[in-house]
């Protein structure tokens, strides 16, 4: 059953274009990886996903749903999350 679905997913910032109509389909069940270099859209991918930033074009479904251009807290409500990457999350513990 298909869960998640990306159909031309664009994002441009200005005159740079970060995400270029990224399709992708994930089923229940299934573990998927993004990977690329630096650079390469992978968090804006996710920023557009997930409602942090609204595209510029291109659709997402989940569970056959359009939540294209959901707020963060919709998203959220029917079932998707992410977590920020952050180095310093515990500045001042150390392990013994």
């Amino acid at each position: 059953m298909e869960l998640l679905r990306a159909e031309k997913a664009t994002m441009d910032f200005g005159g740079v274009r970060a995400v270029d109509e990224v399709n992708l389909t994930g089923k229940e069940g299934q573990i998927l990886g993004i990977i690329g270099p630096n650079g390469s859209g992978k968090t804006t991918l996710f920023n557009i996903l997930t409602g942090i930033y609204t595209p510029t074009g291109g659709m997402f479904f989940f569970q056959g749903q359009d939540i294209t251009g959901w707020a963060p807290h919709k998203v959220v409500q029917v079932g998707i999350a992410r977590t920020f990457q952050n180095i310093r999350l515990f500045g001042n513990m150390s392990l013994v």
